[in-house]
């Protein structure tokens, strides 16, 4: 069974940074694109970011473009978010996510997390 385990969640003040990692087995991380999603209360979830097994190659979210960094370390079969200069909008429970395909629509993603509840206060 596929275990996607998301850590790091918290509560930050606007402006602050916070990070989440998700780690699962060796088997998954390198047979997959791994990523992050976000739901907020009320809204669907949405892409936030991605990082493909083979190259590294990122993708973004417009709205987290040049706040948010992701990146994988294939040693310890984590991939990472960074977030800085949080905004009370990007409250949301995130999830770890991973695609075989590397789309990054919500109804392909083959194994999801739990969530881990990221709250910015204002």
């Amino acid at each position: 069974q596929v275990q996607l385990v998301e850590s790091g969640g918290g509560l930050v003040q606007a402006g602050g940074s916070l990070g989440l990692s998700c780690k699962t087995s060796a088997r998954t991380f390198s047979a997959y694109d791994m990523g992050w999603f976000r739901q907020a209360p009320g809204k669907e979830r949405e892409f936030v970011a991605a990082v493909s097994r083979r190259s590294g190659r990122t993708s973004y979210a417009d709205s987290v473009k040049g706040r948010f960094t992701t990146s994988r370390d294939n040693a310890e079969n984590t991939v990472y978010l960074l977030m800085n200069s949080l905004k009370p909008e990007d409250t949301a429970v995130y999830y770890c996510a991973a695609s075989y395909t590397g789309n990054w629509s919500p109804l392909l993603i083959n194994y999801w997390g739990k969530g881990i509840l990221v709250t910015v206060s204002s």
